[in-house]
């Protein structure tokens, strides 16, 4: 059974030995033309497939889909190029805003130990604990 190339089907394709394909080549390209059937020629008494009748829209197709595919790949290398440039630039961007927001606290907390001095006050000491990370930095 013929099945067509433009339309999915579950369907296996139609398998013709090479014999019989060339004494219906005509019917077949026919049938590849007008109901976009694919036909698989095989050898004669070798199930594998040698050669296939296809709808030149369909041939066509998987050719371009080749070409496509370069130009696909290219374009994905470039935008992953970009998108790893935007990763290092954010990085670069994030550490430095984290290195401003830790002096300033670090400038807070000499200010706060100047005041009220470590250990006076407990409020301060469990705060002083939760900065802990950002003031080892």
């Amino acid at each position: 059974m013929a099945v067509p190339a433009l339309t999915p089907r579950n369907a296996p394709a139609r398998s013709l030995p090479l014999r019989e394909a060339r004494t219906r080549l005509s019917q077949l390209v026919a049938m590849a033309e007008l109901t976009d059937t694919v036909t698989v020629v095989t050898r004669d008494g070798d199930p594998r497939p040698v050669a296939a009748i296809v709808p030149a829209a369909a041939a066509r197709t998987v050719a371009e889909a080749r070409a496509d595919a370069g130009r696909l790949a290219e374009v994905t290398a470039g935008w992953s190029r970009r998108l790893d440039a935007q990763r290092q630039q954010s990085r670069q961007r994030h550490a430095a805003e984290l290195r401003t927001v830790a002096a300033a606290l670090a400038e807070v907390w000499a200010e706060l130990d100047r005041r009220s001095p470590p250990g006076t006050d407990p409020a301060l000491t469990r705060l002083r604990a939760a900065h802990a990370h950002l003031l080892a930095g």
